[in-house]
């Protein structure tokens, strides 16, 4: 269901909150997925009246029905909006924002899914109305670059491999479900030697590794420019490496073990002996036997505030 504002509800242009300077917001066009992890009931009326309290010509909400979501998408990005707002889950965000790309309108992807990794990056909170204000009012035009494996883009990280199966113990930690965790982490550590992935990087020798990382620009510690992807490979020998490996990966920066090595590189095949399973933008999922994973430069334009430091950590 979508609605535009009548003339009757526009703001006072006297009383209405300052846009911001740096991109002209005269069509704006809002997608509300009432059905993703942490999107509550009424968020498309709050959201309505929230951009009532602005001075933009043309703007509409609109809120995504069962069945009907890609009519909705449609509506909106047919209308030729200068920004597209995207309250939804990792999944339907990253999807739109990838199918439109870099000639795309800007996108603005709040905080709807239950990872969030995407507008973590973006905007530094979880709180989609303080993203939404902070946007409207200080965003500037950022070129995102990301990744894409097998058809799936990405703009934060993934992983390839059996510690891929150590996201879900990291998160548990992370809301403070230490039960959770160590089920987690047992059922990982129980698969951390099912197989070893073959990996070329631009193109160079093969190798071996028990996993294989890729972080974008967007998020990565080491990278302030966008030259490439960050692959770090994790080669642990034994149980003793795979523990170590693991509490860096639940604690601190993994990047600091021993076990693993970084480089950017712009295309990486993976090879296995089964299928690879990987953590794509936090949601897992399994590839075939054989992967390729390239770097995307310029995959979509964001409006967003300028954050110092970034808004989250791979």
């Amino acid at each position: 269901m979508s609605e535009t504002f009548a003339v009757d509800d526009a703001p006072d242009p006297s009383e209405a909150r300052s846009l911001t300077p740096h991109v002209a917001l005269g069509r704006v066009r809002m997608i509300v997925n009432p059905a993703s992890g942490s999107v509550e009931a009424g968020a498309a009326e709050a959201a309505r009246a929230l951009m009532a309290e602005y001075d933009i010509a043309d703007v509409e909400v609109i809120e995504l029905a069962p069945g009907a979501f890609a009519e909705g998408i449609t509506e909106a990005v047919d209308a030729r909006p200068d920004l597209l707002i995207i309250l939804a889950g990792d999944g339907t965000a990253g999807t739109i924002a990838s199918s439109l790309g870099a000639d795309g309108p800007l996108i603005a992807t709040l905080p709807g899914g239950t990872m969030n990794m995407l507008p973590k990056a973006l905007y530094g909170t979880t709180d989609w109305r303080k993203a939404l204000r902070e946007t409207l009012e200080q965003g500037e035009v950022r070129h995102v670059s990301g990744g894409e494996v097998e058809g799936r883009a990405f703009f934060c990280a993934a992983i390839f491999g059996s510690p891929a199966l150590w996201a879900p113990a990291r998160e548990a930690v992370r809301e403070g479900d230490w039960r959770l965790a160590w089920l987690h982490g047992r059922r990982a550590l129980r698969r951390a030697f099912g197989g070893r992935l073959r990996y070329q990087l631009d193109g160079g020798p093969t190798r071996r590794a028990q996993a294989m990382a890729l972080i974008t620009p967007l998020i990565s510690k080491v990278m302030d420019v966008d030259r490439g992807l960050e692959a770090a490979a994790m080669s642990p020998e034994g149980a003793a490496d795979a523990f170590r490996l693991a509490a860096h990966a639940l604690f601190d920066d993994w990047r600091h073990d021993p076990a693993v090595t970084t480089q950017t590189v712009r295309k990486v095949v993976m090879k296995a002996r089964s299928r690879i399973p990987a953590v794509v933008d936090g949601e897992p999922m399994r590839l075939g036997a054989e992967a390729i994973a390239t770097f995307r430069p310029r995959a979509f334009k964001a409006l967003a505030p300028r954050l110092d430091p970034p808004g989250v950590e791979a």
